[in-house]
C-alpha cells in the first residue's frame, strides 16, 4: 500500500513539475518606450515638461501599460517627467523655442508582433520598433 501511495504521489509531483515548465515566464527583452508628444509649447530645450492641451494625460507619474494586440499587459508603471526637445533643428537664437515633450521609460517586454501604449486610461497608441538609438518602441502623438 505504501508503494502504491508513493508511486501516486511521485506521479502527481512529476505531473505538477512538468506543468510548471509549460507555464514558465516568457523571455523578455529590455527596451525603451519613447513617446514624442507634439504639443508645440514654447519653453527652454532640455527642461522637464508635460503634455499640454489635449495631451495633459502625459505627465510625470501618469500610469501606463504596454499591451499586445490582444490587450494583454506586458509592462506597466508610471511615466517619468518628460524632457523638452526642440521642434526645429535650426538655432532660433532665443532661450525659449517651440518644443515637443519627449517621454522615455525603460521596460522589459516579451516579443510580440505589435505593441500599444495606454496612458492614464486613454485610447491605445500604436508603438513601432526602432533600433536607431538602441532597442526601443516609439510613438509620435498625434501621429
Amino acid at each position: 500500500m505504501r508503494r502504491l501511495l508513493a508511486a501516486l504521489w511521485l506521479s502527481s509531483l512529476l505531473t505538477g513539475a512538468l506543468a510548471a515548465c509549460g507555464d514558465a515566464e516568457e523571455a523578455r527583452s529590455a527596451m525603451t518606450v519613447r513617446v514624442l508628444v507634439r504639443d508645440i509649447n514654447i519653453r527652454q530645450e532640455g527642461v522637464e515638461c508635460a503634455g499640454t492641451g489635449p495631451y495633459t494625460h502625459f505627465h510625470n507619474r501618469a500610469p501606463f501599460q504596454v499591451i499586445d494586440s490582444g490587450g494583454r499587459t506586458l509592462a506597466e508603471g508610471a511615466l517619468p517627467p518628460g524632457t523638452s526637445v526642440a521642434t526645429f533643428e535650426e538655432d532660433l537664437e532665443v532661450a525659449r523655442v517651440p518644443t515637443y515633450c519627449e517621454f522615455a521609460v525603460p521596460v522589459d517586454v516579451a516579443a510580440r508582433d505589435a505593441y500599444r501604449l495606454v496612458v492614464d486610461g486613454q485610447p491605445p497608441i500604436a508603438l513601432t520598433a526602432n533600433d536607431s538609438e538602441g532597442p526601443a518602441l516609439v510613438a509620435v502623438v498625434p501621429s
